[in-house]
């Protein structure tokens, strides 16, 4: 669905993306991981039209997106949960949710997604006259969640969707965005910085380092990989008898 290849990408003088490579199949939940800096967000900038490669192409079913504009990306069917939410404070949750899906014209369609979100973030349709700004970390984050669902993606980008949350949230989270997987097929790109949490849901994965993809696997291969169990996942395996 989705292919990368050789992407370099700057901010200024900066260089935050080398020669990035990696492919998203249809129906697959993708893991980018990496440390701080490593280019994790700007990989999901240059797809969602917001960092523009100054080498390399992206493709999103077969036509080329890399100098497209955001609206036209999500207008193709792609759809980005930014790190740090970046809501609309000030407005309500329902005004937030409609926002989503402002390249959209089919109202009976974006309708129904309104109760789609719902009966998957019932909070969300309990405080819809609520400001955003007044909604906890974790409801907060269900509402960046559902606002990008509202654009109606075939594929969504997640940066850091657990972000400053208390572990059991994140648990709750992570399970609604499986079932997007799992229920309606949605194809996931998934930057996400608990990487055990990651590899568990995902398919297969992606190693960022300082711009440039260092290795990439199956899912369960990276989880087992010594390297990335020393580095990312907090434990090594057990020394032999």
């Amino acid at each position: 669905m989705l292919n990368i290849e050789h992407v370099h990408a700057s901010y200024g003088p900066v260089r935050a993306l080398q020669g990035v490579s990696l492919s998203v199949p249809r129906g697959k939940i993708i893991a980018l991981l990496g440390a701080n800096g490593a280019g994790k967000s700007s990989t999901l900038r240059a797809v969602s039209g917001l960092l523009h490669p100054s080498q390399g192409t992206i493709e999103f079913e077969g036509e080329r997106i890399d100098r497209r504009s955001p609206e036209s990306i999500v207008r193709l069917g792609i759809s980005q949960v930014p790190e740090g939410r970046q809501l609309f404070t000030g407005l309500s949750v329902m005004d937030n949710l409609r926002l989503g899906a402002y390249v959209r014209r089919d109202g009976s369609a974006v309708r129904r997604d309104l109760e789609r979100v719902y009966a998957y973030f019932p909070i969300l349709e309990q405080r819809s006259r609520q400001a955003a700004g007044l909604l906890s970390g974790g409801e907060q984050q269900m509402l960046a969640i559902g606002r990008a669902l509202m654009a109606n993606p075939r594929l969504l980008l997640l940066d850091e969707p657990s972000l400053g949350l208390a572990p059991i949230v994140v648990r709750d989270i992570f399970k609604i965005i499986r079932a997007f997987n799992e229920s309606e097929g949605l194809t996931i790109l998934l930057v996400e910085q608990n990487a055990n949490l990651a590899l568990e849901m995902a398919h297969y994965g992606y190693l960022l380092d300082t711009g440039s993809i260092s290795l990439h696997d199956s899912a369960k291969n990276l989880r087992s990989n010594e390297s990335v169990r020393r580095g990312y996942l907090g434990k090594a395996p057990a020394p032999a008898p």
